[in-house]
Parts: C-alpha cells; structure tokens; sequence
C-alpha cells in the first residue's frame, strides 16, 4: 500500500458529469482528481445522439464547439421518431449532432486535463470511505493499490459502478441494453434516431440509428434472459415494415442503464460524497443521459465551490440548482407516457419539484 497525495476533490468516472465536474472545480484552483477505470479513449455503448440542450450545455461550459474529430456519419441528427404501442409514429424535427462517445468523452477528458484536472485512467475504485469530514478512497491501477484522500468525491461513475452500492447497500434496478453494429441497408432516413414502443418488440424500448454507415439495431430488456426473443422478433419487424437487410454483423453491445421508475427518484449523495448523472438517478427517455450528466455535473461542482466548509449548504445549493434539471426530466418521461401505454405508470407522477 502506498499513499499519494491528498486532493480537494476526487471525480470518479470520465464521462459527461465527471469531465465537467473536473473542469469546473479545476479551473477554480482546486486540486481535483479525475479517476477513470477503463482505458481511455474508453468505449462506451450508447446512441452518441447530442441534442440541441446536450450541444448547448457544451457551448456554454466549455467555450467550445463540439470539434469534428468527435463526429460520425450522418454528422447531423435530425430528430426522433417514435411508434408507439399501438403502431402510431410522432416525428420530433430537432437539429442535433452525430458523436462516438469514445471520441467525445475523451475531447471532455482533454479539455479538463487543459484546465488543471489530473486524470488517472485504467483506475478502480475499490472503496470509499468517509471519515472525520474527509473521503478515503482504495484505488487499484497499473498492478499496484494505494490510497487517497480528499475532502469531497463527486461520483460520476454512471450505473456499473460499485462505490454508491458500496454505501447505500442498496442494489440498483437496471436495464439491460443489447445492440448490434451491421452492414446493410434498410427503408428509413438515416439522419433520425428510431424508437419503438411496442411490447412485443421488447421490455423497454428498441432502436434504430445509423454511425458511419453501420446499422445499429437494438433492444432492451429486464429480463436479459429474454434478450435474444426480443432481438429476433425486432429484426423480423424491421425487415418486414422497412426493408431491413443485414449483409454482415459487425458487432455486438451489451450494457445497462438505470430503471428509472415513474417517482423519478434523485440521490444526490451520502455525506461528503456527491452522485450525478446516471448514478443519481438523472436519465431522460430513451437513454438520453448525456445533458443530465452535464448539467447535474457542472451542479455538483458549483455547489462545493460555494459551500466548501459546509456539507448542509452544498446539498442545500445542489438541490436548488437542480431543480429545473429534475423538472425537465419529468416532464419528457410523462411525454412519452402520453403516446404509449409502455410507459402509463409515469403519467401520475406528481413530484415536481416546487
């Protein structure tokens, strides 16, 4: 065991809540850490569709547009497109953007690097523990484990972690995703993102999407023993109402994503260590966590900014300045329970946040 350095704040998890988290503070003048457990560029599985909010927020707290090293192909994302459960499609016109998360998440992780953040990456979290108003944390990374110590950890981690199960004890509810990279072609623009409400396409919700001329097919589930059932019975529906043909299966995906449940619950932490994004419960329909992430992220670090000494006022603060993101996010899940009956349990949801 050896110890390095304290830090004022270590951000664990590299992806749009952490990166900014680490760049707000860092660029403040506090001593961050920025933990990553894959190797990055790390791959991440997930639509990569930036919408309008998600380009905005990285206009505004990064000073930057979102660089074309970052793009796939179609660059532009021109909306979505629901069929609901009773077979009945909404079209969503919405400029938006077409990324690999790989590149993106690691253009975030850059630019935090730039303005002060160390970043450590192919780095574990094994534990967390709070002790006289400080965060000890056991890291293993390059076949070595050591510790560190901070004053406050934001936990970006997203729902494959470990450290807030570690402290609440509570398992979390999940859904499995399960998608395929493809080459063929198939009837439909590829300049949309698909969504399919019907049950009997899968537990969830299915997708289709386009990256760089691969076809992403997709589905998700509860019960990932059920993966396959509903993965064949969506490609035959594709190939049935759109002319879906599969020359060659590139690749495969398999991930989880948090089970929000209709009282869209937040955690926004245990004591001196903050949840955002994912972790803390911040997902829009259809996956759309990205400008959560950012938004609960660039949250979490305001609100230790102006209430370092003082652990009341930055949930306090985290709260207030999260209010609208909460809102936001009721309000798109009781839209798409309005078009599917998928979703009804979400249509009775009176938490919004006064």
């Amino acid at each position: 065991m050896k110890t390095s350095n304290s830090y004022d704040i270590v951000v664990v998890g590299a992806g749009p809540s952490g990166c900014i988290a680490a760049k707000t503070l860092a660029e403040n003048g506090y001593n961050v850490l920025l933990v990553e457990k894959f190797k990055l560029p790390r791959y991440k599985s997930c639509s990569g569709q930036l919408i309008r909010k998600s380009i905005e927020l990285v206009e505004t707290y990064f000073g930057e547009t979102i660089p074309e090293t970052t793009l796939c192909t179609p660059t532009e994302n021109k909306g979505m497109i629901f069929t609901n459960d009773k077979g009945k499609s909404y079209r969503f016109e919405q400029s938006g953007l077409n990324v690999w998360r790989s590149s993106f998440d690691y253009w975030l992780a850059v630019k935090a690097v730039q303005f002060g953040a160390e970043v450590r990456d192919s780095t574990s979290v094994i534990s967390c523990k709070e002790e006289n108003e400080s965060v000890t944390l056991t890291m293993k990374g390059d076949c070595e484990t050591y510790t560190v110590k901070s004053k406050y950890v934001v936990n970006c981690e997203g729902v494959v972690g470990t450290i807030k199960r570690k402290l609440t004890g509570r398992p979390q509810s999940c859904i499995a995703t399960f998608q395929t990279f493809n080459q063929g072609n198939i009837d439909l623009d590829y300049h949309y993102f698909y969504a399919f409400l019907q049950p009997e396409l899968s537990e969830y919700d299915a997708w289709f999407n386009v990256k760089d001329d691969k076809l992403v097919l997709g589905v998700a589930v509860r019960d990932n023993s059920k993966t396959d059932y509903y993965y064949d019975r969506f490609l035959s529906f594709m190939k049935k109402e759109h002319n879906l043909h599969i020359e060659r299966q590139i690749s495969i995906d398999k991930w989880l994503m948090p089970h929000i449940q209709p009282d869209c619950k937040i955690d926004y932490g245990v004591g001196h260590i903050l949840f955002a994004g994912e972790i803390a419960g911040y997902l829009n329909p259809m996956g759309e966590g990205i400008s959560a992430g950012l938004e609960s992220g660039y949250c979490a670090a305001q609100s230790i900014m102006h209430h370092f000494g003082n652990i009341t006022g930055i949930y306090d603060h985290y709260k207030e300045m999260t209010k609208e993101l909460h809102n936001y996010m009721i309000r798109q899940w009781k839209f798409v329970a309005d078009m599917a009956d998928t979703f009804k349990d979400f249509r009775h949801n009176n938490q919004f946040v006064l």
